[in-house]
């Protein structure tokens, strides 16, 4: 008999893994789980055979929120929000913040659908002492939209101190020169006075304000605190920094 193809395979455990959690999974949960069930499976191949999952499978997949797959069968008895996972044990060892930037980059596309493409970036790839995002993204109107609108940027700080946290914030501030949204990321560690006048700052200004685990890259558990507000960036600069990254982020 001959053995189903990868695809298959990834999307049958994926409907399987949903058929045992009646509240639903985030994309980033559902994506880890799979690759736990099977470790033969690559997580880029996982990523292109679910991330479309409510479209592929809409007889028996549909999405309550923004980045949450859940099965049609639990549609009205469970509400929207996601139990909360269980705790994970604080690694020791040292972690570098680089390591955040794409988990955060496919958090941002595919748990709450703000771009529809994103990437790390880091170090000085704008070659500018302003300073290079560690994650950008652009959102586009897809094909099957019937209202599509313009593109627009999407920038995000991250960072793994709580330290850093005024560093950060002006760095966020200025990814608004040419980013329509920007992001700061910042450690659920971070001491509850330093979190509240974070907060406070990033709603003066428009910045979105997400927390992680940066104790753990296996499971940050990124939790949006305040959506970002669009606005119309300097295009003048818009373009003259995407030109260094246009390959990346638009091919």
């Amino acid at each position: 008999m001959q053995r189903p193809k990868i695809r298959e395979r990834i999307r049958a455990t994926a409907l399987e893994l949903l058929r045992g959690h009646p509240q639903g999974l985030r994309f980033s949960e559902l994506h880890r789980q799979i690759r736990q069930s099977d470790t033969s499976f690559n997580a880029s191949t996982i990523n292109t055979y679910i991330w479309n999952l409510d479209a592929l499978h809409p007889e028996q997949v549909y999405k309550p929120i923004k980045g949450l797959y859940r099965l049609i069968e639990f549609k009205d008895p469970v509400p929207a929000e996601l139990n909360e996972d269980p705790p994970v044990e604080v690694q020791q060892i040292k972690i570098r913040e680089e390591v955040f930037y794409p988990l955060f980059a496919s958090w941002l596309k595919n748990d709450i659908e703000d771009v529809t493409h994103a990437i790390a970036l880091g170090g000085n790839a704008f070659r500018d002492r302003w300073g290079t995002p560690d994650v950008i993204g652009k959102a586009e109107s897809r094909r099957s939209d019937v209202i599509k609108g313009p593109t627009s940027i999407v920038s995000a700080e991250i960072k793994i101190d709580p330290a850093g946290l005024v560093t950060g914030f002006g760095q966020a501030c200025a990814y608004k020169l040419f980013s329509h949204k920007s992001y700061l990321v910042i450690p659920t560690q971070t001491p509850e006075d330093e979190l509240a006048r974070v907060d406070s700052l990033c709603q003066i200004f428009g910045i979105g304000l997400v927390t992680f685990n940066a104790k753990c890259p296996a499971l940050p558990e990124f939790r949006l605190i305040i959506r970002p507000l669009k606005h119309e960036p300097d295009l003048f600069y818009t373009n003259r920094y995407v030109a260094h990254i246009e390959k990346e982020l638009f091919s």
